[in-house]
Order: structure tokens, then C-alpha cells, then sequence
């Protein structure tokens, strides 16, 4: 993995253990020569992540709407800062430049992040690997909605398996990086010749 595009809030929330883990998680992306990939916001958990990666001689892309970027909360000490004409550009975008995806707390931006990339994932449009960085128990009751969903026959039990949960950066980097997808679609290995 070259570059991961981390979700998270553009707000620092309460619990400093969730910037803790987002100046961590930064730090170990250097460490492990991975760039980010993320929404460039200079506040919240966002800022947190991008600073730290910063700070620690780390490449960082920034991929930002116009709308957002003339709210003034944009980072202007990125690597790379790209600016879009809207969300959808910008996910695509922070889809296209990564190679896993990472979500941190954060709030509706954030999960709509998540499950607009897991869904593509389930859909095989991408095989890459999708994971949760659960800090403090944060994504806890989110992880027992999509369990009863799996009990209730709405979420197959192998695109549940799809998103990687850990407690730490490490942890998390190192199932992502032993990923094997299991739900490639038919028509993805079919011959289309």
C-alpha cells in the first residue's frame, strides 16, 4: 500500500484519545512510507492526522470541494491540495489516488465515507481494503448494527467480513495489508472478451 485515504471528523470531538490516535496513525504512515490521502481540512480530527504527517516528513493529498475550500477550512500546507466541483468528484478522486481506505470517528460525512466505499467494494468496484480504527469503543455500536443486520439476513455474512476492525493503527495496517478479498463478483472474473 502506497497511499491510504483515511474518513474522519472535521471536528476533535471529546475523547483525546481519538486525536492521540489520529497523530499515531499519522506518524505510522511515515514510518511505513505510506501517504495520505484525505479530505484537507485544517481542523478537527482531520488537521490532526494531516499535521502529524506532516510533521513527520510524510506526503499528504488533500482533496477538497470549492464550497468547502471558500469556508476557509482548508489546509494550505499540503503536499498536494486538489480542489473539486463537489462530494461526489471528491470521493472519486481520494478513491482513484488510494490504495486502502480508513475510518476514523467522526461524524455523518464520515460514515457516508465509509459505507459509500465499503458499498463499492461489495459492489467489486474496487478490491481494496477497508478498514475501522475503533478507539475507545467509538464504532462499537455501529459494529452491532451491522451484526443484526447480519442476523436479520440484510448483510451477508462475507461483505460484513469486508471491513477490517482493530483497536490500533498497527493492528489495522497489518490486516489491511493481508487482505485478500472474498466477494469478487462473477463479472469481474469473467472473460469479457
Amino acid at each position: 500500500m502506497d497511499r491510504i485515504a483515511v474518513f474522519c471528523g472535521s471536528s476533535s470531538g471529546n475523547d483525546m484519545a481519538i486525536t492521540d490516535a489520529a497523530q499515531k496513525l499519522g506518524q505510522l504512515l511515515v514510518a511505513q512510507q505510506i501517504e495520505l490521502v484525505y479530505g484537507a481540512a485544517k481542523i478537527g480530527v482531520m488537521g490532526e492526522i494531516a499535521k502529524a504527517v506532516l510533521d513527520a516528513g510524510g506526503y499528504v493529498t488533500g482533496v477538497i470541494p470549492e464550497f468547502l475550500k471558500r469556508k476557509e477550512v482548508v489546509h494550505l500546507g499540503l503536499s498536494e491540495l486538489i480542489t473539486t466541483k463537489n462530494m461526489h468528484q471528491r470521493k472519486l478522486i481520494m478513491s482513484e489516488r488510494s490504495d486502502g481506505f480508513i475510518a476514523l470517528p467522526g461524524g455523518f460525512g464520515t460514515l457516508e465515507e465509509l459505507f459509500e466505499i465499503i458499498t463499492w467494494s461489495q459492489l467489486g468496484l474496487h478490491q481494496k481494503p477497508v478498514g475501522l480504527l475503533n478507539i475507545n469503543g467509538f464504532y462499537d455500536p455501529l459494529i452491532n448494527l451491522l451484526e443484526g443486520m447480519v442476523r436479520k439476513g440484510f448483510l451477508k455474512m462475507e461483505n460484513f467480513e469486508i471491513l477490517l476492525v482493530a483497536t490500533e493503527p498497527e493492528q489495522l495496517l497489518d490486516k489491511m495489508r493481508s487482505f485478500v478479498p472474498k466477494n469478487v463478483p462473477k463479472w469481474l472474473t469473467q472473460d469479457r472478451t
